[in-house]
């Protein structure tokens, strides 16, 4: 896949914290019961279509055919996911990719976050930590599509609807 591609080292390779290569400790807190919650975010992690969906199915999104998942993954410039670990089991608990013209232009697309966490900052964290690899690889316009009620997140984010008065224009089969 193109997207692991653009990141060098052993995808899924973890060091004995369980913290990989190219991942970040994004929080750490204690449940009520003591055990240790860590939240990371990754973009090497290999992502399972079926624990994807399952995290699109939790926000009520609608189900989408699973081949047509994979072929989105692996045509992704980028890929990012927050996974919540304790103890041994890992859960993802938030997704986002891009696709790219490689040179000057990203897109986002997918931006999730399970609603156990939502309102605890991470939708934000993975938004920031996605602006920042784009800008790594110099992407300098970085666009996205946002239903009506989180427009606002994503203003608060630094995105602008409709800059210097563009409008956005779309085709759709008839």
């Amino acid at each position: 896949m193109f997207w692991k591609s653009l990141f060098p080292g052993a995808i899924g390779s973890e060091t004995p914290t369980g913290i990989g290569e190219h991942e970040l400790l994004i929080t750490e807190f204690v449940a009520a019961n003591g055990e240790r919650i860590h939240v990371y975010f990754s973009t090497t992690r290999d992502i399972d279509v079926y624990a994807l969906e399952a995290l699109c199915d939790a926000v009520g999104w609608a189900k989408r055919p699973l081949r047509k998942v994979r072929k989105a993954l692996e045509f992704s410039f980028l890929i990012g996911s927050l996974w919540q670990e304790r103890g041994q089991n890992r859960r993802l608990i938030g997704f986002a990719r891009a696709t790219s013209d490689h040179a000057f232009n990203a897109t986002l697309w997918d931006v999730v976050v399970h609603p156990e966490v939502q309102g605890k900052g991470l939708g934000k964290t993975l938004m920031r930590q996605m602006i920042r690899e784009l800008r790594r690889e110099e992407i300098s316009n970085i666009t996205l599509f946002a239903d009506p009620q989180v427009v606002t997140f994503y203003e608060e984010l630094g995105f602008h609807p409709d800059p210097e008065g563009i409008k956005g224009m779309f085709w759709y089969p008839s």
